[in-house]
């Protein structure tokens, strides 16, 4: 793997709070349409971008301005090789809110464990992991709060490679 592969890692990896943050659901779907994806210890969508988009537009509350009004913040970024053409990454996760009648806060913290696959020379996530174990108040970000389960992706400790 090449430092090239690293940053183009990276950047999928930073696409999605931007499509998240932004109300854009459809490109989330398209960022996460090769992948299964587990929340809460669930599949929520098998290799489907609109199956991924409409679980987070059904879940998700947005605003007048289109946008859910966060900020999801990733860090602690490791990126473990798995061969020329894959790779594990695990990551953290907090996000942040601002609600038209609230102030700024943190309501979810939790991490990300995805695999990855370089396909037609693009990095593409064929698999991610979302746990949220840190939950404060999600009422004005989600509308089933049942679907969050305190769960990790990585345990508790960071990837070997």
């Amino acid at each position: 793997m090449q430092a090239d592969d690293y940053f183009a890692i990276q950047n999928v990896l930073f696409s999605y709070p931007f499509a998240l943050d932004a109300g854009d659901f459809d490109a989330v779907g398209e960022l996460l349409g090769d992948a299964i994806v587990y929340s809460g210890g669930a599949v929520m969508a098998d290799r489907d971008p609109a199956a991924v988009a409409a679980a987070f537009r059904n879940w998700v509350i947005t605003y007048p301005d289109g946008t859910p009004r966060t900020r999801h913040m990733l860090a602690n970024v490791m990126i473990v090789p798995e061969g020329e053409d894959r790779a594990r990454v695990s990551s953290y996760v907090m996000v942040f809110q601002q609600a038209e009648d609230g102030p700024l806060a943190p309501v979810i913290g939790g991490d990300y464990l995805d695999r990855l696959e370089k396909r037609d020379g693009r990095w593409r996530i064929v698999e991610r992991t979302m746990g949220n174990d840190i939950v404060g108040d999600l009422s004005r970000h989600g509308r089933d709060f049942g679907t969050i389960k305190p769960t990790r992706a990585n345990g508790a400790k960071p990837l070997a490679g």
